[in-house]
């Protein structure tokens, strides 16, 4: 009888995700579905949508359109073309560390890929087992949390569910850090270094951490082993959080007030990374590369600089092997007539 081997696991990267063009109407389809999800606005159903479908749909697509028109590319959405590059760096990587192709499907928790379209794909390539890889280091109930709930939904039509693994986080694993340290070392040796270092993670309001979300404690836990790992001391760096949206109070400091401050205090010149984001996309290149820059600038700062997202740098890649290598031990290769 003949046989053939199947890939004993294959991986399941997941983003966030991004609307499907820049345009007001492919932005308020993305906004709705993000925005509805329990897990990013956990308001009581009838009120949000009133909210949501009477003012927010109204208001807010086309400012956020006319932030993507910013950063598009002929590619497409930065964070759609890095999530790529990023999915077939780690498919590569892979392949020549076991010496056999280990597929890699790339998934988004709103938009484009979906996680059925990525199963489907796993599922084509013969995979039983699968490791689900969020992109995000530090676990929040609105992201790595999403995308579970995400991967469950689609997963309710499949008639033979794979055996899984998910990886949780890694806000302190080693080879992140050193790859965060080593991006920061980099373009400070080209560009010269900020009198202070910014790291500025996605924000959530202060009322998750209540009630229990443990990612502010991570990102200030990332950002601490970042400045050991780089020498600094406490006068030169900071943790910040950035891209608050409604009225409630949201886990400080803000980074927008942090940066007019600095620049009102005579702070010359800071270096900027946002460690939560694995790849660069609207928050970093419109938000903290763009409007962040103006208002430190316009408070008095003379220099500002962005350092770029790990993205698919070759340190980042390691690192996400290293995960998989970790996450994956006893799945081997199984013979299939």
């Amino acid at each position: 009888m003949n046989t053939q081997k199947r890939p004993p696991f294959g991986v399941l990267l997941a983003n966030l995700g991004t609307p499907k063009a820049p345009t007001t109407e492919a932005v308020r389809e993305y906004l709705a579905e993000f925005l509805w999800d329990k897990r990013v606005v956990d308001a009581p159903r009838p009120l949000w949508w009133l909210i949501l479908h009477g003012i927010i749909l109204r208001t807010r697509p086309g400012k956020v359109a006319h932030a993507y028109q910013a950063v598009w590319t002929d590619d497409g959405s930065p964070l759609m073309r890095i999530s790529r590059r990023q999915q077939q760096a780690l498919q590569e990587e892979l392949s020549a560390r076991y010496g056999f192709e280990v597929p890699v499907a790339l998934a988004m928790t709103y938009g484009e890929p979906s996680m059925e379209q990525a199963g489907r794909e796993l599922r084509a390539a013969g995979v039983k087992n699968m490791l689900v890889l969020p992109l995000y280091p530090q676990y929040s109930a609105t992201t790595t949390g999403a995308v579970f709930d995400r991967l469950a939904k689609g997963l309710q039509a499949c008639p033979h569910l794979p055996q899984m693994r998910f990886i949780n986080e890694y806000h302190v694993q080693p080879g992140y850090i050193r790859a965060l340290a080593n991006s920061v070392r980099e373009y400070r040796a080209e560009h010269g270094s900020g009198e202070r270092l910014l790291m500025s993670f996605h924000g959530i309001p202060e009322r998750y951490e209540n009630n229990g979300d443990p990612y502010p404690s991570q990102c200030r836990a990332t950002a601490q082993a970042v400045a050991a790992e780089l020498g600094l001391n406490d006068e030169q760096w900071l943790c910040s959080f950035q891209s608050r949206f409604g009225r409630e109070e949201w886990v400080k400091p803000y980074t927008d007030e942090t940066l007019e401050a600095w620049g009102k205090a005579g702070v010359g010149r800071v270096d900027v990374i946002s460690p939560a984001f694995a790849a660069d996309c609207l928050e970093t290149l419109e938000e903290l590369d763009m409007q962040n820059r103006e208002l430190f600038t316009a408070a008095g700062g003379q220099n500002y600089h962005y350092i770029p997202c790990l993205n698919d740098r070759r340190d980042h890649i390691e690192l996400l092997a290293d995960l998989v290598q970790a996450n994956t031990s006893g799945w081997g290769y199984s013979e299939v007539p």
